[in-house]
């Protein structure tokens, strides 16, 4: 029997790593029919539903604007009248025209004029002159490009101690209420939103101490509330869960990410 001549392990050592390496490396199961069927058919729906439903709102509120301002144009101004068929987005366009020109007339001295006589004329209205100071009031407060909306996201222990809750900061608490409360220090006025619609909540006056001010933006915040904890803003998403640098197998076994999986197998060799 002929022995085979030893030399420096050149033909030998990629044998050996390909054997360390099958060994070292997990197998890769791969997922069953139904959960890959499953994972196309969710990342199917996250990619179509919020460009339908966007289109779907956008489609809604044209068509509602063309059905409230399109009868008050003139059919010789019309270009459904000469075409065939019907262009949406004429009533949205004349909306915003009127808009602009109704802006313009007011800022001149005039237009004061009028308004302040149209004012005065709904002051005597018992009803109708609540109704419109309240809706005056939060149109110039929502169209404001002032400094005073939502700029801070906070935490606060509400319904009771050791319950967070978001909210967002509004402004300092002035007036009355900051005479009359019994708050130690400064404080603040604060929206607390309901899940999911944020646009509704409770307004609450809370002592600067008792906030903890967070470093995500209102949108973030926004986002948290709409999916009731589902969406975890930023970054920090994966530290929260626990889930960062590791990889979920198909048996349900967290296992570590590929370059640590790399770099201890490097370790060992």
């Amino acid at each position: 029997m002929s022995e085979r001549p030893e030399g420096d392990g050149g033909d030998q050592k990629p044998l050996i790593e390909q054997l360390r390496s099958a060994v070292g490396a997990p197998r890769r199961h791969k997922a069953p029919l139904g959960a890959r069927l499953r994972s196309y058919f969710l990342t199917g729906l996250v990619i179509a539903a919020p460009i339908s439903i966007t289109v779907y709102v956008t489609w809604w509120f044209i068509r509602a604007v063309d059905t409230w301002f399109k009868p008050l144009l003139p059919a010789q101004y019309d270009p459904d009248t000469y075409l065939p068929f019907t262009i949406p987005g004429v009533g949205l366009v004349l909306a915003l025209f009127s808009l602009t020109v109704l802006g313009a007339l007011a800022a001149n001295l005039f237009g004061r004029t009028v308004v302040r006589y149209g004012e005065q004329v709904l002051d005597q209205m018992p009803v109708v002159r609540n109704v419109y100071r309240a809706l005056k009031q939060i149109f110039e407060t929502v169209l404001s490009q002032s400094n005073q909306s939502f700029r801070q996201v906070g935490l606060i222990e509400y319904p009771r101690k050791g319950l967070w809750a978001l909210v967002f900061i509004s402004t300092e608490t002035r007036g009355e209420v900051a005479e009359r409360a019994d708050g130690d220090g400064d404080m603040l006025s604060v929206f607390l939103p309901t899940t999911p619609n944020p646009t509704s909540g409770f307004l609450l006056f809370v002592p600067r101490g008792d906030i903890k001010i967070l470093d995500m933006s209102v949108e973030e915040a926004a986002k948290l509330v709409i999916s009731a904890g589902l969406v975890i803003p930023g970054e920090k998403a994966e530290e929260m869960i626990g889930l960062k640098g590791a990889q979920q197998d198909p048996r349900g076994k967290a296992q570590p990410a590929a370059s640590k999986r790399k770099a201890s197998s490097r370790s060992k060799t």
